[in-house]
């Protein structure tokens, strides 16, 4: 298939320039994106690429990897992941504080930012140094070691970070945040900082369409059944509050930034990677949302 040519036809299709979606503007460093920008690109299992747009620019990937710490905690913890983070749709904004406390700090899932500072701490009690020892994973899956965190933006979320400073106090009162509540959020934010382009994207979530298995260097990087789950929970919660409609329009398991950026996978085939800054009221990318809606369409491939 012509990927390029669809990619072309979708995006005058959209007409970027009538999206009515704003910034991240709450997150200072985000605020001056350039909110025109659009890239996409496609990386098969076979490691054919195709691209389109500001694919190779790097933008902040923010919410995206929380799916790579996932991966990286429950490799490490296993089953007994589960006891600290549902793996429930949230259906409230991605930092609720009222379902936090009525789930007596459970948070439903490892994809709000809740469940994720929850596995921020996981991975602080782990590892010695876990900014570094995040890092090295990332760019191992990746198969880049020029990825790296951005601290312009880190410092920017912290400047912004009291919804997530009162999240982790709130799970704290419940015993469910075991390490020092700065070290943690320390991490959360520089997790949230690392900067990647569409291109970068789509090849370091590849190993989640090869049933774990990195393609570039044929390294297990998780058991063919925790990436089943892993790609699930994406399925099911990748979205916020919008995860129904991703499914229901796309019909792909995703994961999604503030930062304008979408990964998707579609197993046994393709890692998608799409970038556009301005999101929807979900805290969404309103064009991203929107051409993998007519992308799955027009190619006539989801996981359904």
């Amino acid at each position: 298939m012509n990927y390029i040519e669809v990619f072309s036809k979708i995006y005058y299709e959209l007409e970027v320039s009538n999206d009515p979606g704003k910034v991240a503007s709450y997150i200072p460093e985000l605020r001056d994106v350039n909110p025109d920008k659009f890239g996409v690109h496609l990386t098969t299992i076979d490691d054919d690429h195709y691209e389109f747009g500001d694919s190779d620019e790097k933008f902040s990937i923010q919410s995206i990897a929380k799916v790579l710490a996932l991966v990286l905690a429950y490799k490490l913890e296993g089953e007994k992941l589960w006891k600290r983070v549902g793996v429930e749709p949230s259906g409230t904004a991605f930092n609720s504080l009222v379902q936090l406390e009525y789930d007596l700090g459970i948070p439903r899932n490892p994809l709000i930012n809740a469940g994720a500072l929850v596995i921020c701490d996981i991975l602080v009690s782990k590892f010695e140094n876990p900014k570094q020892e995040f890092i090295q994973f990332v760019r191992k899956v990746s198969d880049n070691p020029d990825i790296d965190y951005c601290s312009r933006i880190a410092n920017s979320e912290k400047l912004a970070g009291y919804r997530n400073a009162a999240l982790i106090n709130l799970i704290k009162s419940f015993g469910n945040i075991k390490n020092d509540i700065d070290v943690v959020l320390d991490f959360y934010f520089n997790l949230c900082s690392i900067e990647m382009s569409c291109k970068e994207l789509s090849r370091t979530f590849l190993f989640l369409a090869a049933y774990g298995v990195c393609p570039y260097t044929n390294e297990v990087i998780i058991s063919v059944s925790k990436s089943k789950r892993v790609n699930a929970i994406m399925q099911l919660c990748g979205f916020y509050d919008e995860a129904g409609e991703f499914s229901f329009k796309v019909g792909l398991p995703g994961k999604s930034g503030v930062g304008g950026g979408i990964v998707a996978i579609h197993p046994n085939k393709y890692c998608i990677a799409v970038w556009s800054p301005r999101l929807n009221k979900k805290g969404n990318s309103n064009m991203g949302m929107k051409f993998l809606e007519l992308f799955t369409t027009e190619t006539q491939a989801s996981i359904f």
